[in-house]
């Protein structure tokens, strides 16, 4: 295992971490806008991963770790300023998928917001928008008669569970400011 580089990949994702809650809380997030300064470093760390990927392909749980490899992902989520990177990314994790070098999650939420984020329909249930009251509802989906099974192959709980969590998590978003208010 490359520890420098995982600890790289690690410190990376803290920084996209860092940055996102500190816009959510000063206000300047969510918003319509790509925040400029979540755009710089998102580009900054896209660049870096192909860099890494480029001397040593993937970087997945053999090569960097398990959270590491969560933050090549992470980098790769958050690469939309380069579609062409993330449909790039799908492949190669497609491929570490298959050597079990990552968790197959981190191939459906990617493969995923790339289908959404071109307008098609995704393809494992991972996406949500909000509908006109604000509460989470699911991008279309492909063929969604079979989307539980394609979840399942992947490691993931059926999208009524999934939906479960999102709405659970935005009541308590709700009740929270409520009771600040």
């Amino acid at each position: 295992m490359s520890q420098n580089l995982a600890d790289e990949l690690v410190m990376m994702m803290m920084e996209d971490q860092r940055l996102l809650r500190q816009l959510f809380d000063t206000g300047e997030l969510p918003s319509e806008l790509y925040h400029p300064r979540m755009k710089v470093l998102h580009e900054k760390n896209a660049s870096r991963l192909k860099e890494i990927i480029n001397c040593h392909g993937w970087p997945g749980i053999s090569l960097v770790g398990e959270e590491a490899a969560k933050a090549a992902w992470l980098i790769a989520q958050h690469s939309v300023s380069d579609p062409d990177f993330m449909a790039e990314c799908i492949g190669l994790l497609e491929d570490a998928v298959t050597r079990e070098d990552v968790v197959g999650w981190q191939l459906a939420f990617l493969q995923d917001r790339v289908l959404t984020l071109s307008g098609k329909p995704q393809y494992y249930g991972t996406q949500f928008d909000v509908d006109e009251n604000g509460w989470p509802t699911p991008f279309p989906i492909e063929d969604s008669a079979t989307v539980n099974e394609r979840r399942a192959r992947l490691g993931l709980n059926s999208l009524k569970e999934r939906q479960k969590q999102i709405l659970e998590q935005e009541r308590k978003r709700r009740d929270n400011i409520e009771h600040t208010s």
